[in-house]
Order: structure tokens, then C-alpha cells, then sequence
């Protein structure tokens, strides 16, 4: 199999509503995809539905080439899952909530100890196993959420918002185990911080108002608007309307200073254009840049297209 999950044409509805509708998406052997979306876009439907903790009204899930819905327990075997509140027994240690874990996730007895030792080497929580899990922070806590999703070696593991409420230091801790673990197995992230997208992801789903509306790399995400200004700093900053007679440029701000935003056509070769004649001009061009919009502009831009 060339990819490690496979959806096609899943659709769900609660009583009347359809929450998705007509889905269709691929998700490879190896790296980090980004499950995005507004609250109530059907992200969390598809997300559960992949899990094998919804059955989808209609439409098919494979992972790994095994059909999720007429083979469940082979395919879920395949799973692992961390939703958003990790599901924690207060006053269990954390080497008896992963072996706890390790038994329902149907790991051979004979293995238990040494997958319940792999996965907790794994997520650093090894000094931790004879800890209850109440007296761990919320990044530890985290961490053993993570080590029971892994605890039977899955092939495909999904994280639902994995750095939620932690401080920026255990965030970046948390993402360098995600991108760890991804070494080995297909993640998929599911998220509303673009920014941990950005430092995480290699590629994004974007479901909106139950459709898919992308898929593709971060960096076809980023310019998914194409990009319309041009960030300017030259030490001797021309009359505005110097610039204004390139052609292509349509629109100077002055940012102050030696700072310029030009808003230009799009095109390359404009912005090729106004290097060429600030340097020709001695205007002391120092920086161009192309300035591309924000993955919020993105989001919000997909978003309203789900809704026109």
C-alpha cells in the first residue's frame, strides 16, 4: 500500500444534519499532516470516524489497507489515539495505566513490560512509572497521554490539539516528541493553532462546513492567496511617484523611515522590475521582499469560501 490511510466518499449525519459530506483524502506512510478546521466543520467527526470511535454513515476508511468497517479490530489494532483531554486514571501509577493501556489495546501478556518500557523511554516519562498520574504537571500528563497512544507500536497515531494548555516550553518539548515519533509512523494533528502547523506539519487537510476545501503542503497552504505586495528598504526612498511609474506597481505605502509596502500585480517580473531599478536609480536597495499572507488570511480565506 502507498498510503498508510485511505478515506473515500465518508459522509455522516446526525439525525437530520450532515455533519461531513462526500470526503475523499489520502495520508502517507511517514510525516505529520495537520487536521484543520472552524468549530463544527466536521473536523472532529472525521477524526473520531478514522479512530473507529464513530461509524460513518457512508463512505469507506482504510488504514493500512484494512476496510475499518468490516474489519474494525484489525484495523483499529493500527490506531493510536490521543484525544484532546487525555484519558487518565488519577490514581494510577503511570507504569499501571500503561500497562493497563498496553492489556486493552491487546499487546501478547508476554510483551506488555517491554512495550510499556519502549513507550515510556519514548515520551521521557521512564523517571516518572512508579508516580501517580494526579501528581504529574499537565506537560507530564501529556506525555503519558502520548505513551498510551503508542504503547501497542501503531501505525498511524492521531493527536487531538496534543499541546493544549501547556506552557511555550513543554509546547516545544511536546513537539519535538511529536516530530519523534513521526520518524517511525504516519500522525495526523489535529489543531486550531496555525502556528503549531507551521512548526510541526508537512502537509494540511482543511474540512469546512463538512467538506474537504484543502489538501496539500504547508507551503502550498501559504500560498494558497497569491502573493500582492512587496516590502521595500531603501536607504534613499524615492518620491512615491517614481515607484508608482514601474510597471506593475500599483499602490506605495510609506511604513516609515527607509520602509516601503508596494502593492504590485503578482507578477515576478515586477518585482524583478523595481530591484532592477532601485539599483539603478542608487536608490540603496537593502531588502525586497515578497510578502506572503499569514496563515490566518489563508484559514479565514478557505473558511468563507466553504460559506459562499
Amino acid at each position: 500500500m502507498a498510503n498508510m490511510v485511505k478515506v473515500e466518499h465518508l459522509s455522516h449525519r446526525y439525525n437530520e444534519r450532515w455533519a461531513i459530506r462526500d470526503i475523499n483524502f489520502e495520508i502517507a506512510r511517514e510525516g505529520i499532516v495537520g487536521l484543520l478546521g472552524s468549530n463544527g466543520a466536521g473536523k472532529s467527526t472525521t477524526m473520531n470516524i478514522i479512530c473507529g470511535v464513530l461509524r460513518q454513515t457512508e463512505g469507506e476508511v482504510f488504514i493500512n489497507g484494512v476496510s475499518l468497517r468490516e474489519r474494525p479490530v484489525e484495523a483499529k489494532r493500527q490506531v493510536g489515539f490521543l484525544p484532546q483531554k487525555p484519558p487518565l486514571y488519577p490514581d494510577f501509577t503511570v507504569e499501571e495505566y500503561l500497562t493497563y493501556c498496553a492489556d486493552l489495546r491487546m499487546v501478547e501478556k508476554s510483551k506488555i513490560k517491554q512495550s510499556v518500557a519502549t513507550a515510556a523511554e519514548r515520551c521521557g516519562v521512564t523517571h516518572f512509572r512508579e508516580r501517580l498520574l494526579k501528581n504529574l504537571s499537565g506537560g507530564y500528563q501529556q506525555r503519558v497521554g502520548i505513551a498510551q497512544a503508542i504503547v501497542h507500536d501503531p501505525a498511524f497515531v492521531v493527536l487531538d490539539e496534543p499541546t493544549n494548555g501547556l506552557d511555550p516550553n513543554q509546547i516545544v518539548e511536546v513537539r519535538h516528541l511529536i516530530r519523534d515519533i513521526a520518524r517511525e509512523r504516519s500522525v495526523l494533528l489535529s489543531t486550531h493553532i496555525l502556528s503549531e502547523v507551521r512548526a510541526t506539519c508537512d502537509e494540511i487537510k482543511m474540512i469546512e462546513q463538512g467538506e474537504l476545501v484543502f489538501a496539500g503542503t504547508v507551503d502550498a497552504f501559504d500560498n494558497y492567496i497569491a502573493p500582492n505586495t512587496l516590502l521595500l528598504t531603501l536607504q534613499q526612498p524615492p518620491p512615491p511617484a517614481d515607484l508608482l511609474a514601474i510597471e506593475g506597481v500599483g499602490e506605495v505605502k510609506e511604513l516609515g523611515g527607509p520602509r516601503l509596502r508596494l502593492g504590485f500585480d503578482g507578477d515576478a517580473a515586477t518585482a524583478r522590475r523595481v530591484a532592477e531599478r532601485c539599483v539603478a536609480a542608487d536608490w540603496g536597495l537593502i531588502e525586497i521582499t515578497i510578502e506572503k499572507s499569514s496563515m490566518d488570511a489563508v484559514f479565514a480565506r478557505l473558511s468563507r469560501k466553504s460559506n459562499n
